[in-house]
Order: C-alpha cells, then sequence, then structure tokens
C-alpha cells in the first residue's frame, strides 16, 4: 500500500514537471522560422505616389530576398508616422529605424546639412551630383554622424525647385515683394526669401495643400514632381521657372539602431538603399517633362526668369555673405570648389 501510494507520488510529480516544462516551453522557444530577425521601419516625408516611394519598397523587397528574410523592411510613406520633424524625433529616440529626410529638416540638428540649398548655388545636375556623390557628400555625412545620426552615401532627388502662387506671375524679384509663400521649417529658406523681399511662412508639407487653399499663404516653392503628386496645381495658377534651389533626401538611421545589425545584414540595407537612390535619380530627371505637361493641360501656366536676377538681388543683401558665415569657411569652399564664387 506504501510501495502504491509513492509510486504514484512520483508518476504525479514527474507528470507535474512535465508539464510545467511544456507550460514554460513556449517562453524559450526561438522565433518562428518565418520571423524577421530584425523589423525595421522606413518612414518618407513624401506624397505616396513620388518615385522615392516606389524605388524605397522594392529595395525592401530585395532586402528581405538577400538576407533570407531575416531583415525586414516596412516602408511607410506620405507623413504616415507623422511630419519630417516627427520622423527625426522618432528616429532620435529609437521609435523608428529610418527615415528619409530633408537637409533643411536636419539642419535643426547639424546646421552644415542644408548647405546645399543655398539659392541659385547649382546651375544644373552635374554639379549637384559632382558635390553630393564628392567632396561636399562626404563632409556633410561627418557632421551627421557627429550628431549621433548616420547618412548612406546616395542622396535621393527632389529636383531642382520652382515658385508656384495663386494670384499673380512671378516674373522677376520685385513679384516677390510682400508675396506670402510657404518655405519648409528650415531657416535657410526664410533667410532665402526675406533677401528677395518676400513674407516667407514655415509650414509641414502635409499642412500645404490646406494653407494654399484658405489663402493662409498664396505662394509656395517644390519641384515639379511634388506640385504633381501633392496635387498643388489644383490650388496653384502660375509655376516660375526659377531652379532656385535644388533639394534631395538624406536616408538616415541612428548610430545605435546601426550598431545592432551584423555587418552582412548592414551591407545588405545600405546597398540597396543607395542603389534605390541612384535608380530615383533617373526617373525624376526622365518623368520632369512629362509632368510639366500634365500640370500644365491641368491649368498651370509656366513662365521662364531670369534667375541671375536673382542672384544678384542675394548677392546684394548680403545673403552669400551670411551663408558663408553661417556654415564655415571650410563648407562654404567645399561648395565653391564645385560650383565656383558665390559671396
Amino acid at each position: 500500500m506504501t510501495t502504491s501510494h509513492s509510486s504514484t507520488r512520483r508518476a504525479w510529480l514527474q507528470g507535474a514537471l512535465l508539464g510545467s516544462a511544456a507550460l514554460a516551453a513556449p517562453a524559450i522557444l526561438t522565433r518562428p522560422a518565418n520571423a524577421a530577425e530584425f523589423a525595421f521601419k522606413l518612414a518618407t516625408t513624401i506624397p505616396p505616389n513620388h518615385p522615392i516611394n516606389a524605388h524605397a519598397q522594392r529595395a525592401a523587397d530585395v532586402i528581405a530576398e538577400q538576407s533570407g528574410g531575416r531583415l525586414k523592411l516596412d516602408v511607410y510613406p506620405g507623413y504616415m508616422l507623422g511630419s519630417s520633424t516627427s520622423a527625426l524625433s522618432q528616429l532620435r529616440s529609437g521609435g523608428l529605424e529610418l527615415v528619409t529626410l530633408s537637409g533643411s529638416v536636419l539642419s535643426t540638428l547639424a546646421p552644415v546639412t542644408t548647405i546645399y540649398n543655398t539659392a541659385f548655388a547649382f546651375k544644373d545636375y552635374d554639379q549637384v551630383w559632382q558635390a553630393l556623390d564628392g567632396a561636399l557628400g562626404e563632409h556633410l555625412r561627418k557632421r551627421i554622424a557627429a550628431v549621433g545620426l548616420h547618412a548612406f552615401d546616395k542622396q535621393w532627388d527632389l529636383g531642382f525647385r520652382h515658385i508656384t502662387s495663386g494670384s499673380k506671375p512671378i516674373r522677376g524679384p520685385a513679384d516677390l515683394r510682400e508675396t506670402k509663400i510657404r518655405v519648409p521649417v528650415a531657416p535657410l529658406f526664410v533667410a532665402c526669401f526675406k533677401a528677395l523681399g518676400a513674407a516667407p511662412t514655415p509650414i509641414n508639407f502635409d499642412e500645404l495643400y490646406t494653407a494654399l487653399q484658405t489663402k493662409v499663404v498664396d505662394a509656395q516653392e517644390n519641384d515639379l514632381l511634388v506640385v504633381q503628386t501633392g496635387k498643388l496645381y489644383e490650388v496653384q495658377k502660375n509655376c516660375a521657372l526659377t531652379g532656385h534651389i535644388w533639394d534631395g533626401y538624406f536616408t538616415l538611421t541612428s548610430a545605435r539602431t546601426l550598431k545592432t545589425l551584423p555587418a552582412d545584414l548592414r551591407t545588405i540595407l545600405e546597398t540597396n538603399l543607395n542603389k534605390a537612390a541612384i535608380d530615383e535619380r533617373a526617373e525624376v530627371r526622365s518623368r520632369t517633362d512629362a509632368v510639366r505637361k500634365e500640370v500644365e493641360a491641368a491649368g498651370l501656366a509656366f513662365n521662364e526668369v531670369d534667375r541671375d536676377a536673382f542672384r544678384a538681388v542675394l548677392k546684394k543683401s548680403g545673403f552669400y555673405g551670411e551663408m558663408r558665415a553661417k556654415f564655415g569657411d571650410e563648407t562654404w569652399a567645399i561648395l565653391e570648389s564645385t560650383v565656383g564664387p558665390l559671396a
């Protein structure tokens, strides 16, 4: 009787232990075979139908394939994860892993990053890529690293920016006087249009359409693809082909996030996002002429301008001298080594 009772107790204890182990097992199991080892979010602060998003998604697909599913990249276009300034804050806090962002927004942390937005600095794309794929780009990436962020080697193309308006066409600097024009939330853009005599109003892009529609501002400046993808031609009548500023996006991550990746996955990530940026550049250039015809057919009237007249006003006002002081002699000299003397 005692032996039987002991045997029964031993059997019960063994069963209980096995049951406990079974219950605990899920907590120590490895991740499912089809789950990514690293799941990253990439936020883009550009309308969903802009080429940046399509090329970023293609890169994400290739990254998943080349990494054998270990690295998953989810692309969130069109301010789905917040405004530009919010995205930068989330990047720094670890709320997201990657963001495409302009140097003008990033300049709140690293002021020199907006130097490529210096008005009327670049005359064409040859100068842009000579500078940003060369010494100027390398210099800016070092400055970005100094604030704890990592910029990938190749920048996305947002094109040369032009001025659109809702009332009168802008044919020369005099037409800008006291015009309420939306600019990005960036000091350089504000300084530029103040120097040209306008009344610049910083507004995030996700609020721009409404601001134009309700006449909070009468004008804005962006490249033609953004005018199209953001449907700004619906609330603007004129477009002056000023080409006053070239703009582009960095692909940014935090140094902390990058350190979590094994070397092979980091190579896959950077290689494919850099390639995507180069492919996007080619598409932007090839689409620009077609886009102009589309928005022109939709009612946006175009006019040419004398770019030298705008540049002369900026030089006379001391704008270029101020920018040289702002960015420092070293950074300014690197820019001028490609574009020639400005100040």
